[in-house]
């Protein structure tokens, strides 16, 4: 992997909210835009390991703020997003990685009613909550950038992935919907899309399923966190101003449209 440039002034003055932010894409996402002259909030259900990161990039000499949600729940993420503006007294750019894979190699006729909820409720209903409450912070402003982590799966769909790929598919018109509606306000919404990457996320995937999903990557390797951050960093900056609605591909060539 070639060496990644920084810019170190590119978020400076902005606030920057990261969901899914204790480990895996959000906590290098987070990572870079600290890099990058942001102060950040860090969201994440898991409070141990929220508790852990935000020790390890306030050790880094960050200014970071840590929020214990869970975004399926609308009165937590309403709260949260608030108390993030009152204490920061801003948003100026929302990243949506918080996500599960759910069950995998498992066909529909076993894939349980619960699993498929679950997933989407995450997934799926928790982006549409981060969105709904990312853009009434911003929208007084007259400036956002906002990124919903889709999938490649959401464009494809992944046998045995039902759930997963449902709800990414639907991450996919919630980008393309929202955008629209804000396309005139200064705030853009857009999507990533990656294939496989390696995360603590997919430490539970069975070997099949992920041998499967390699082998549909053209570059014939796993995407790293670090070329989804910069990537990322990219698609909420200021310089991106004439793109919304959009999901970009980080797939190793996978993808097909």
């Amino acid at each position: 992997m070639p060496q990644l440039m920084y810019f170190p002034d590119r978020f400076k003055g902005q606030v920057a909210l990261v969901t899914g932010g204790a480990d895996g894409l959000g906590k290098a996402i987070a990572q870079r835009l600290l890099a990058e002259g942001a102060s950040v909030a860090l969201f994440d259900r898991n409070a141990t390991l929220l508790d852990k990161t935000s020790d390890e990039l306030t050790a880094a000499g960050y200014l970071i703020r840590t929020y214990c949600v869970d975004i399926s729940q609308e009165p937590q993420v309403k709260v949260a997003v608030e108390q993030v503006v009152a204490d920061f007294g801003q948003l100026d750019v929302v990243v949506n990685s918080a996500g599960i894979v759910g069950p995998t190699s498992t066909n529909i006729t076993t894939y349980s009613t619960s699993d498929f909820e679950n997933v989407c409720a995450i997934n799926l209903l928790g982006s549409f909550l981060i969105t709904k409450y990312a853009v009434t912070a911003m929208a007084n402003r007259g400036y956002g950038r906002l990124l919903l982590m889709a999938s490649i799966a959401g464009k494809e769909g992944n046998p045995g992935m039902v759930g997963y790929s449902v709800s990414k598919a639907g991450v996919i018109g919630l980008v393309k919907a929202i955008a629209k509606e804000y396309a005139k306000s200064g705030i853009s919404i857009n999507g990533l899309a990656p294939a496989v990457i390696k995360t603590a996320m997919n430490d539970n995937t069975s070997a099949e399923q992920l041998a499967y999903m390699t082998a549909r990557i053209p570059m014939g390797r796993l995407g790293q966190v670090d070329e989804v951050a910069a990537m990322a960093c990219f698609i909420v900056s200021a310089e991106n101003s004439f793109s919304t609605g959009f999901i970009y591909d980080i797939s190793g060539g996978r993808a097909t449209y």
